[in-house]
């Protein structure tokens, strides 16, 4: 496996903040580009006290902020401030991608809109990430993941159950689908920067990207389709694509096609399933859903999850178990393809990270880093895009950018 990585000597900018955006720059580092993240003085981007709120998980380590900020160095600038004007001159003129996602009345009072930044560098890639899009009565609104991508997209409204209302989805995940849609759109204008040597002002929006996850259903609505209600587990529309318990308290589900029935009954014990008059093809069996779950769940509930994961694997039916994070993290099959991976330079509870979705066989993705502290790679970074010790200590009077960061210093990072 070759140690050459694929963005080798891309330069990122992140001036994003929480997930998406920020998501989309981990993606690039961890195929070798050289990322710089930026972030306002004092509490800095507001992920990195997430950790701390419910209902997101509680640990000592900022474990979120280290997975969506890993391979960074990090600057503090305050955009506010007259003098970090040049500053960000020099940051966009050294970078290929500039990441942002200020709501457009922010963006447009730090003047950092594509028309403010882009004659300091016409081959640079402005990715822009939205809540609800570039235009529209709602395009100045700021979106989160619950916000935009879960509720306004449809897709918070279909996954509950029949008599349930809508509940919360897993933190971040939105976030963490956007992320990939946007690291797709840099890519999309890097390669059109290939051909063309411009560069290109990229964007998508976490309503797009939900009304993209959720579109088999909008696209259904497009066509006028008779939607069944909400899944009812007890009635559903299917009884064998459907969730069941087994004696230990795991849920597992089930998904067979009906050229897959006959195995299923075999599977389970229950031959004589196939030949019940209620149960012979497709259409009975959906007539007669709650009787047949009624009999696979007291058929499931007799035996714990090791006896059907054998019965199941033996008689070739599709079949997921319902995993908690702590079981997926020690998943045979998640380890074997290093989806969870070392972290380096983490505290006594964070060795391990998870590594973004995409793989190229024959390329190894950089070795997972700790996400950096707010500042602390100030005066370094300055450095190197031409400022000596007196020009940075006059950006630091200015409040530019905030006192010297110390080792000892922490901000919600670990040390």
């Amino acid at each position: 496996m070759t140690t050459d990585n694929i963005f080798s000597g891309l330069k990122v900018v992140d001036l994003a903040s929480f997930l998406a955006g920020p998501g989309a720059a981990t993606v690039l580092s961890d195929f070798g580009a050289e990322v710089i993240k930026v972030e306002p003085p004092g509490i800095g981007d507001p992920h990195r006290i997430t950790y701390k709120i419910p209902p997101n998980p509680s640990a000592t380590e900022n474990y979120g902020w280290h997975l969506s900020n890993r391979n960074k160095r990090g600057m503090a600038v305050d955009l506010k401030s007259p003098r970090s004007r040049e500053i960000l001159e020099r940051l966009v003129k050294w970078a290929d991608v500039l990441v942002v996602n200020f709501p457009q009345p922010v963006r447009k009072r730090l003047k950092l809109t594509y028309e403010d930044v882009a004659p300091w560098n016409p081959r640079l890639i402005y990715a822009d990430l939205t809540g609800y899009g570039d235009v529209g009565p709602d395009a100045d609104l700021p979106g989160f993941d619950l916000t935009a991508y879960w509720a306004r997209s449809g897709l918070l409204a279909l996954t509950r159950d029949a008599g349930a209302p809508p509940t919360l989805p897993v933190p971040a995940s939105g976030d963490h689908a956007t992320a990939i849609g946007l690291y797709s759109a840099i890519v999309t204008g890097l390669y059109r920067r290939e051909r063309t040597g411009q560069g290109a002002y990229v964007t998508t929006s976490l309503i797009g990207e939900g009304i993209w996850s959720s579109a088999m259903s909008v696209q259904a609505a497009l066509c006028g389709a008779k939607f069944y209600p909400l899944h009812d587990r007890k009635n559903p529309p299917n009884a064998v694509f459907n969730v069941y318990q087994t004696s230990d308290d795991h849920w597992f589900l089930i998904v067979v096609q009906g050229k897959d029935w006959p195995a299923l009954a075999a599977g389970i014990g229950h031959p004589e399933l196939v030949s019940d008059p209620r149960f012979t093809d497709d259409a009975k069996r959906a007539a007669n859903s709650a009787q047949l779950t009624d009999i696979l769940d007291k058929v499931f509930s007799s035996q714990p999850l090791a006896h059907w994961h054998d019965a199941l694997e033996r008689a070739h039916v599709t079949y997921g178990i319902v995993r908690t994070p702590a079981e997926v993290i020690t998943d045979p099959q998640v380890l074997a393809n290093d989806i969870i991976v070392p972290i380096e330079g983490g505290g006594e509870h964070l060795k391990f990270t998870v590594t973004s979705p995409l793989k190229v066989h024959g390329v190894q993705k950089v070795a997972a880093r700790r996400g950096p502290e707010l500042g602390e790679h100030n005066d370094e970074l300055l450095k190197e895009l031409g400022y000596n010790g007196d020009e940075i200590d006059g950006l630091r009077t200015s409040g530019a950018i905030p006192p010297v960061w110390h080792e000892t210093e922490t901000s919600g990072g670990v040390r």
